[in-house]
């Protein structure tokens, strides 16, 4: 635990004994005044004077009897407080850093840490004030960079990554401090009395940027595909096949295809980019998440007829208001059912359902009985452009980036996305809003589609 205990500044340090002399001119203006008021007393008050001069004698005789030690000049004494300054820093020095948001360390010349802030307090728990700053700062390019900025004065800057527990990316800013000298200015350069390490957490933004770039990769891959596909067969139709009519109405039909896939990813990316953007504003409007899940429903009764499947619904007869965007809750709806109808095909039915949830909101679920996914898939499900199964995702027309909108739409509802699934026993997507407008009590209803 850090020391916050304050260290009280020394006393002035003194000089050698004043002569008699030099003690009776330390005193001359409060001899002539207490002169001039026993002045003063003979001639308003009529006291006698051998009294008066008998005092008088008696006070010189004690200015010259009193050892009074001579003070040294203040340049020395102000050199003696920084001496002292340069084992514990002051009040305002560690206010000052406790200010900052970011974890900090102040370390002497000799690489004793001196001072650690709250920040640092709570995540750097091994750094303790009075020991070496190598104790709980192992990384070795951080403790390179601090010697660098002891030795030659100057401000250090360096970056290094972390593997255990997990991986993580630091900044750090080591900046000599020098105190005053004894005229009042400011040293640079040389050996710093203390140095300031301030440490910056870089791991989320550098698993931003790697997402950001794993995204272009992604993308420009998904969308160079279908863009061969369409080349290839324009050159076959302009060369060999130019007057073969079946092979042109066949590669017709698979350049439809290739360019609908190109139209889906191209309106998914755009749809992902949109959301990203309004993503830490809350929508603040009530809508009926049963009416958008009918709505959704009636939408993809055509696909659920060509794969032969039966959509049933358990609901709340009456309206479930949640805090909402309409169109984009439309979005997680169709997302969910569509994908329970193409992955779950084989269970011939899929439940949707949407009661109470724990320990309050709405519960939104999408449960199916097709093949199940397997656990180690689960974590990412979510990522953008993951599949589980590459050939069955691109058969049944997805672009990878379903789930991803889903998860971007739900954090900007506040609401919470739980996936449980089994291999061989379907998978059930369970969306939980929060704070619900609490409706009238309303008998539940089902409805089978």
């Amino acid at each position: 635990m850090a020391d916050n205990t304050e260290v009280t500044e020394p006393a002035p340090r003194s000089g050698p004994v004043a002569s008699p002399l030099r003690r009776v001119l330390d005193v001359k203006w409060l001899l002539f005044a207490v002169l001039l008021l026993m002045g003063l007393a003979v001639a308003v008050y009529g006291v006698p004077v051998p009294a008066v001069l008998a005092a008088a004698a008696l006070l010189l005789v004690i200015v010259l009897v009193t050892p009074r030690p001579g003070l040294l000049p203040p340049a020395i004494l102000l050199d003696d407080r920084r001496e002292q300054r340069r084992l514990w820093p002051g009040t305002g020095m560690k206010v000052t850093v406790d200010a900052l948001s970011m974890p900090c360390f102040l370390v002497d010349g000799r690489g004793i840490t001196r001072y650690v802030n709250t920040v640092a307090r709570a995540r750097y728990s091994g750094v303790r004030p009075g020991d070496p700053v190598s104790f709980g700062l192992r990384a070795p390019s951080l403790l390179e960079a601090f010697d660098r900025a002891r030795t030659n004065g100057t401000v250090e800057r360096i970056e290094w990554a972390e593997k255990v527990p997990t991986e993580s990316w630091f900044e750090a800013s080591i900046a000599p401090i020098h105190m005053p000298a004894a005229n009042g200015a400011t040293a640079t350069g040389g050996n710093p009395d203390f140095l300031l390490v301030a440490i910056r957490d870089l791991t989320e933004q550098r698993r931003l940027e790697r997402m950001r770039t794993d995204f272009v990769a992604n993308a420009s891959h998904e969308l160079r595909t279908p863009l061969a596909s369409l080349t290839g067969f324009i050159e076959t139709l302009q060369g060999p096949a130019k007057e073969d009519a079946v092979a042109r109405e066949r590669f017709l039909a698979i350049m439809l295809d290739q360019a609908n896939r190109m139209r889906r990813l191209i309106d998914d990316i755009l749809s992902l980019s949109r959301i990203e953007l309004k993503a830490h504003v809350r929508p603040e409007t009530q809508v009926d998440l049963a009416e958008i899940v009918r709505h959704t429903m009636d939408a993809l009764s055509p696909l659920a007829r060509e794969l032969d499947l039966e959509i049933g619904l358990t609901a709340p007869a009456g309206e479930v208001l949640v805090r909402g965007d309409r169109d984009e809750l439309i979005q997680v709806a169709e997302n969910l059912i569509e994908n329970g109808l193409k992955y779950g095909s084989i269970g011939k039915r899929i439940d949707i359902s949407i009661e109470t949830g724990k320990p309050s909101g709405w519960c939104l679920a999408v449960k199916d009985y097709g093949e199940g996914i397997a656990p180690e898939h689960l974590p990412r499900l979510t990522e953008r452009f993951y599949r589980v199964d590459v050939a069955s995702s691109r058969a049944m027309k997805g672009t990878g980036l379903g789930l991803a909108i889903v998860k971007h739409i739900l954090t900007r509802h506040r609401a919470r996305l739980d996936i449980d699934s089994r291999p061989g026993e379907g998978a059930r997507f369970a969306v939980t809003f929060p704070e619900p407008v609490p409706p009238a009590d309303r008998p539940s209803g089902r409805i089978a589609g």
